[in-house]
């Protein structure tokens, strides 16, 4: 009976500590997230050339300016004019939460097999015997 009760408390710690770590994480990126917003600079595009260069489009004022992000170093490629930059303006989708997404998935797949039965039902059944 002890190792039961053991084994009870043991698992109830472990939940505790997984949801303080979800909620403190949750809170994290939502406080993070709020101090990147509030400034005069904003990364506009990221674009990935290996595992540790990258070639940003930043936004500083009213300038925007091309960068090279190595490993350990940033480099300046120049200036780019507003007129030359497409900004893409935000997806929903993009911001979509998980319970979200898998719903739209959930309907997405409902569809499919109803059209999959739909077309199973035009086909004529047939004797062969």
């Amino acid at each position: 009976m002890d190792s039961y009760l053991q084994f009870i408390s043991m698992l109830l710690i472990f939940v505790i500590v997984l949801a303080a770590t979800y909620f403190f994480t949750k809170w994290m990126a939502g406080y993070q997230k709020e101090k990147n917003t509030s400034g005069n600079i904003e990364v506009i595009e990221t674009m990935r050339l290996s595992t540790t260069k990258y070639i940003q489009i930043v936004r500083i004022g009213q300038k925007y300016v091309a960068i090279a992000v190595g490993k350990d170093e940033v480099t300046n490629l120049g200036e780019i004019s507003r007129e030359d930059i497409t900004i893409r303006e935000d997806n929903p989708e993009d911001n979509m939460s998980f319970k979200e997404i898998l719903e739209k998935f959930k309907v997405e797949k409902k569809g499919k097999r109803k059209e999959i039965g739909e077309k199973k039902s035009l086909i004529p059944e047939r004797d062969f015997f």
